[in-house]
């Protein structure tokens, strides 16, 4: 049944307008500049439950750039991004795909460990549209001054955050598509899916994981960067 018309002369309640998450990035400095900024940042909740923002790192001129969801447990605990299991395995997938992390720039599209209780143990909860929403002007700055050739975006929360849209991951894996001039993007899994693949289709998994990584190796021999 339909809602009823307000009466003659009878004013609409306005709508409301979603708020835009609050500008605390720096628009000017270097990348260090940047990350000691983002050491205070306050955009969303977040950061009341977290120990400590952990902000991406690597070289700062990297030709290629892996963006994941959020810090885990260990990750926040450390300050250091891919450091916990999921991390373990990303550095050896890479090492398989001939790419060495130290030539990489590795960071989150979330800074903070979004989580929850269970006993005595933080669980990983995914962040929201509207944390990943507040923490984007981290990642455009961190895009901005490394300006990698690509970019690879492991999971769903990593490619909407970069793409800004949802984006199928199985669908566009291993595919390298343009994100803006002179940058491109490649969506694949993250590594924390793997490790909760049942044990007969791990080895499969992983061996895909490793070959979608290979397919950036090229643009570490890009000859076109400064």
């Amino acid at each position: 049944m339909p809602a009823p018309h307000p009466p003659a002369g009878t004013k609409r309640a306005p709508r409301i307008a979603k708020q835009a998450p609050p500008r605390v990035a720096p628009e000017s400095g270097d990348l260090d500049d940047v990350r000691e900024a983002a050491h205070d940042c306050k955009a969303c909740p977040l950061w009341a439950n977290a120990t400590q923002t952990v902000f991406g790192e690597g070289p700062e001129h990297a030709r290629i750039m892996l963006v994941g969801e959020q810090p885990g447990d260990q990750e926040d605990l450390q300050g250091h991004p891919f450091v916990g299991p999921a991390g373990r395995l990303l550095d050896k997938a890479l090492a398989e795909a001939g790419i060495a992390r130290e030539r990489i720039y590795v960071t989150n599209a979330v800074k903070h460990f979004k989580w929850e209780p269970r006993g005595k143990r933080r669980l990983h909860k995914k962040p929201g549209e509207a944390e990943v929403s507040a923490c984007h002007q981290w990642l455009e700055r961190e895009l901005e001054l490394v300006a990698p050739s690509l970019v690879v975006a492991m999971g769903a929360t990593a490619a909407r955050a970069l793409l800004g849209r949802t984006t199928p991951v199985e669908a566009n894996r291993g595919r390298v598509m343009s994100l803006h001039a002179g940058m491109q993007v490649m969506i694949t899994v993250h590594p924390s899916y793997l490790l909760r693949v049942p044990d007969a289709l791990r080895d499969e998994a992983y061996a895909r994981f490793v070959k979608d990584l290979r397919v950036a190796l090229p643009f570490l021999k890009d000859a076109h960067r400064r």
